[in-house]
């Protein structure tokens, strides 16, 4: 499990395609090597309703929280944590170009004593693998 939750501001659809954001933090994520390819999923929530700072409705923000297992130590998490953060950082510099935009990203540890899961994906890429 790795899970990514984008929530985003509805006036940055004029801006951004979201699609190809959720593609590059998938992207991404794989590139860390960390997380099992069948267990990523990236979902992106677009807010209509939302205040930022003095209420100017020309700010906009992204923010993104993974949710993942235990077992993968602080230096682990942060290396991947910080490569996600400039991939999607470096995708969205235009956004901070050209308007007042807010961009955060968070890590969440999941207790697995209180996280329930099931899933086939990571089988079907198995046996996927090994026939092609």
């Amino acid at each position: 499990m790795p899970h990514f939750t984008i929530e985003y501001s509805g006036n940055l659809d004029r801006h951004v395609d979201m699609g190809a954001v959720v593609d590059l933090v998938r992207k991404a994520a794989v590139e860390t090597g960390i997380f099992p390819l069948g267990g990523i999923r990236v979902r992106a929530v677009r807010c209509e309703h939302y205040a930022i700072a003095d209420g100017r409705q020309d700010y906009s923000f992204l923010d993104m929280v993974l949710r993942l297992g235990e077992g993968r130590d602080l230096a682990t998490r942060k290396k991947a944590g910080e490569h996600i953060f400039r991939a999607l950082s470096a995708y969205l510099e235009p956004v901070f170009a050209n308007q007042k935009f807010a961009l955060s990203f968070d890590m969440q540890i999941n207790d697995k004593e209180t996280s329930w899961k099931r899933n086939n994906i990571h089988e079907a890429l198995k046996v996927e693998a090994l026939h092609g």
